[in-house]
């Protein structure tokens, strides 16, 4: 499969090769919303907490006298039924995480990107032929028509430059190639591989 590499201008625009393996694979939609559903449970927090009884803090002393009065017997007030009282069984702090094998992981990413480059929203930004400053990569984004966009580094690509140029830009984010992942690449209209980045990224999904 062929992308198009983007440079300062519209006609100086190559092509590159992209394995199939990865970007050229038939989408498995049921296999993305495991994996994405996988990601949304390690984000939660889980930090909701009601008070059991033993937490509430109130008298202890019995309500009224176990014996005379016709009414039910009752303790100390912290129980259930009152208002005020402990909960029973309620949420606590937890994690939400759960596991999901590698390969249904990986899959998960590959057919995500797939899916990106079918629509022909996977592209190469030549950072070499771009200047790093904000304005030039906004003009070079415009020109393509491209607004939510997700640019993938490679180790050796000069990050902190290009991350200063694009956190400027609204709708665009930098991730480094390790950290690709599907809940990122459903968010952004279109991703953008560094040549470095997408040989690092290739050579990893496909030991």
């Amino acid at each position: 499969m062929k992308v198009k590499t983007l440079n300062k201008t519209k006609s100086n625009n190559s092509e590159v090769v992209i394995k199939d393996e990865i970007f050229g694979i038939d989408p498995n939609e049921d296999v993305i919303l495991r994996v994405l559903n996988w990601q949304l449970a390690k984000k939660q927090q889980g930090n909701h907490k009601v008070k059991s009884r033993s937490e509430v803090k109130s008298t202890t002393a019995k309500m009224y006298r176990q014996k005379g009065g016709g009414r039910a017997r009752h303790g100390a007030s912290s129980v259930v039924q009152f208002r005020g009282g402990g909960v029973v069984h309620g949420p606590v702090p937890r994690s939400h995480a759960y596991k999901l094998p590698k390969k249904i992981r990986v899959l998960g990413l590959k057919s995500a990107l797939s899916q990106k480059a079918k629509n022909n929203n996977v592209f190469i930004f030549n950072i070499e032929k771009i200047s790093k400053k904000t304005s030039e990569i906004v003009k070079t984004f415009s020109k393509e028509g491209i607004k939510k966009v997700l640019l993938v580094l490679g180790k050796d690509d000069k990050q902190d430059d290009l991350n200063l140029a694009i956190r400027n830009i609204p709708l665009a984010d930098a991730i480094n190639q390790v950290g690709l992942n599907v809940y990122d690449v459903l968010k952004k209209d279109h991703i953008l591989f560094t040549e470095q980045g997408l040989k690092e990224f290739e050579d990893r999904l496909s030991k």
